[in-house]
């Protein structure tokens, strides 16, 4: 006691640290800091960063999901400070916070490691942070009052910028509070870079640029609130004789490769232009007459034409069908779901086949009443019953927005909180079902009342509002679904348009403006914000013209570059100055093998000959080897991370010597049959298969390669020269599954 009124009484010096014995424990007395002995610390202002900071509210740590961990929990990243200060202060029977003698309180004795604590020391004794937790234990442990300053707004500086490869950059972050104050928080800001191949960024705000150039983005968060620096980071290497632009996503490309000095490839060959075409579009090889009639042809606007004849085939249809019924989730769990499966899948084909414009069949989709039948879009609400996950598939399906962590806390990236979430699922809250006379399919009906949902947390019911904007009262009679897709095909939606813009970027680029794709956020900036603002302008003003948005792509010259790199844009992954070269998705693949055969793939209740592509749902997988190895998904999710695209050791086995490829080289309908009996010369023939592959004829080295190969002479294992005729089959077999297994063959480039 003696050496305890001893401290109290004594004047430090700000920046002294004393040890003592208290209790028989040795411990750190740090006395308040400067700043912290001027004025009231503020539980909000002060502690909260401090715990933040210190990575105390992480979901790894004391905000884990399910109770914090160890019996102490706070909120995720403080968004909720009034309940972490009843948890701090009302909790543990008192022990975490001792006023008496601060620096005997758990809250410091752990964080700073003077005792056992499973997240390690997460504070230094000396640190300006630990200084203000204690002053704040010592001057009573008090909640801010209602006249305390709040922060109102706080901002990076700079807030964007351009740095030299292997340069750094300082940032500052300022708040600015309800007096009026300002206060330079950069010390208790976090940082987040959204590219780490790019640019790494310290706990203090330093950003350090690595080797890849671009443009790149640094997360700032504070006190709930997040702001964004971005820059750009040029390579610096003349660009010049670019391509000519074609139109606006030529404009807004090129001059962004300019500004960083990343010279783009150059124009693609007419063969891998069809090729790529056809496989992005129609989800198919080109035939061999296709490829000999374009290589051939002289119009200088056959690109433009094989573009429009794609998009008017039904080759299209089915493709862009695959892609939409796999995140519609129209998936098989019973054999009673056959036909919504199939009806599902028909409305999808044939809204694409129609040129549905894109906001008619969302709001279709969404405001769907009555039977499978009579309504094939209530076939949605089959597999997603309950508002919360309509709510979030429609979020970031449609919206491009993932607001899954907002159901149980404020969104950590974004500014969506809980009442958000509930707001928006009270559109669904009024959607009713009922048996139908089908087996297994309800009837969907619009209950009448007045929508609202509840939060779980507060208890407080809540009305339909979309997000960042308010919607007019709703009467009983009216289906809040069809307020929520008026809202979403407004010009002004800040979502909507730039979603599925975003999205089908991504389809032929490879890569969204936007990664994720469907993780449109203010602390996730596009790549090229004035070609996704000008993708977003025009799809609009096209009326929401799907075909339309391919064909503004696809003609582009950025989109028709070669995929080869040149000396400077071999590291680029983020700004399109070349084609990046993609594999064959699963049932892309099995087509094209099929076609390169001239086999068939039976698929069980479908006319033979159906191709891959046009399955209405996932059963197939299960009785196709090939589909589930090469990653076809099984429709259990909206984000399209779910089709694998990645490369396997599974993937390359099957290709080499599973039994259905060997059956389809073997077939004695197949191609290698067919062509071993030909009167063509050997020339001929493999000029047919180079076509049917790649789109193109064989270079000289690899004709000759291949026809010293058709010509050698064979023997069986005893000596004896093999039937010519069966002899011609097996190395035309051969020669097939050499291109099968091609790297040209298995890729879009």
């Amino acid at each position: 006691m003696t050496f305890l009124h001893h401290y109290r009484r004594r004047r430090f010096l700000p920046g002294d640290l004393v040890l003592a014995v208290v209790g028989g424990l040795l411990i750190a007395l740090a006395p308040q800091s400067a700043q912290a002995a001027d004025r009231t610390v503020s539980f909000v202002n002060d502690v909260m960063p401090v715990l933040t900071k210190a990575g105390c509210n992480v979901g790894v740590c004391h905000a884990k999901a399910g109770g914090g961990q160890n019996g102490f929990q706070l909120s995720l990243l403080g968004f909720e400070p009034q309940e972490d200060f009843e948890h701090l202060v009302k909790e543990g029977r008192g022990r975490r916070l001792f006023a008496g003698v601060p620096d005997r309180s758990l809250l410091l004795l752990k964080a700073s490691g003077q005792m056992p604590h499973g997240g390690g020391a997460r504070l230094d004794a000396a640190s300006e942070g630990y200084s203000l937790l204690r002053e704040w234990i010592r001057q009573g442990a008090a909640y801010d009052k209602e006249s305390d300053p709040k922060l109102q707004s706080f901002e990076v500086q700079p807030r964007r910028g351009s740095i030299a490869r292997h340069g750094e950059q300082q940032l500052k972050v300022l708040a600015r509070y309800s007096d009026g104050s300002e206060r330079d928080v950069t010390e208790q800001a976090l940082y987040e870079s959204n590219d780490r191949s790019m640019a790494e960024v310290s706990d203090r705000g330093l950003v350090k640029i690595l080797d890849l150039s671009g443009n790149v983005a640094v997360m700032v968060r504070y006190q709930g609130q997040v702001a964004v620096f971005s820059a750009s980071v040029p390579l610096g290497a003349p660009v010049e004789n670019l391509p000519p632009s074609r139109n606006f996503v030529d404009e807004f490309v090129f001059g962004n490769l300019k500004a960083l000095g990343v010279p783009p490839s150059s124009v693609c060959d007419d063969a891998t232009f069809l090729r790529r075409v056809t496989l992005d579009i129609g989800g198919r090889l080109p035939t061999e007459q296709e490829a000999t009639a374009f290589l051939a042809s002289t119009d200088p606007e056959k690109r433009d034409h094989a573009i429009d004849e794609l998009l008017r085939s039904p080759d299209y249809a089915d493709y862009f069908a695959n892609k939409w019924t796999a995140l519609l989730k129209n998936r098989r769990d019973d054999t009673s779901d056959i036909v919504s499966n199939f009806a599902f899948h028909a409305w999808v084909r044939d809204s694409l086949l129609a040129n549905k414009p894109y906001d008619q069949f969302v709001r279709e989709l969404l405001a769907a009443t009555g039977t499978v039948i009579g309504n094939p879009p209530v076939a949605w609400y089959k597999r997603v019953k309950e508002p919360k996950d309509q709510i979030e598939d429609v979020a970031q399906l449609f919206l491009g927005v993932r607001m899954q962590c907002a159901q149980c806390h404020h969104h950590p990236f974004e500014r969506w909180s809980q009442d958000d979430y509930y707001s928006l699922a009270a559109f669904f809250s009024q959607v009713g079902r009922k048996p139908s006379s089908t087996r297994g399919e309800d009837l969907i009906f619009h209950k009448r009342g007045i929508a609202a949902a509840t939060n779980i947390k507060t208890g407080l019911p809540l009305k339909p509002a979309a997000l960042g904007d308010a919607i007019p009262p709703m009467t009983a009679d009216e289906d809040p679904r069809l307020r929520l897709a008026d809202w979403m095909s407004t010009p002004e939606n800040p979502f909507f348009a730039k979603s599925l813009v975003n999205r089908y970027w991504k389809h032929f680029f490879q890569r969204g403006l936007i990664e994720p794709e469907d993780d449109i956020r203010d602390t996730n900036p596009p790549t090229n914000p004035e070609l996704l603002a000008a993708l977003e302008k025009h799809f609009i003003a096209s009326g929401f013209d799907l075909k339309e948005l391919v064909r503004v792509i696809t003609r582009s010259q950025a989109y028709q570059l070669s995929a080869a790199p040149n000396e400077h844009n071999l590291s680029d992954r983020q700004n399109y100055s070349r084609y990046y070269p993609r594999r064959l998705q699963a049932e892309v693949l099995l087509d094209a093998i099929d076609r390169l055969t001239e086999s068939q793939t039976d698929f069980a209740n479908l006319p033979a000959g159906t191709r891959a592509v046009a399955l209405p749902d996932n059963s197939y997988n299960r009785s196709s080897p090939f589909l589930r190895v090469f990653g076809r998904p099984e429709g259990e999710s909206v984000c399209e991370c779910e089709r694998v695209q990645s490369s396997s050791l599974a993937q390359s086995l099957h290709l080499l010597n599973a039994a259905d490829i060997k059956a389809k080289l073997g077939n004695p309908n197949g191609r290698a049959v067919r062509i071993a009996k030909d009167d063509r010369t050997p020339e001929a023939k493999v000029r047919e298969l180079y076509l049917a592959a790649f789109s193109r004829q064989p270079r000289p080295d690899e004709l000759k390669t291949s026809l010293d190969y058709l010509t050698e002479p064979r023997a069986d294992a005893d000596g004896k020269t093999i039937d010519p005729q069966k002899e011609a089959a097996d190395n035309f077999q051969d020669l097939i599954w050499a291109l099968i297994n091609t790297k040209e063959f298995l890729f879009n480039h």
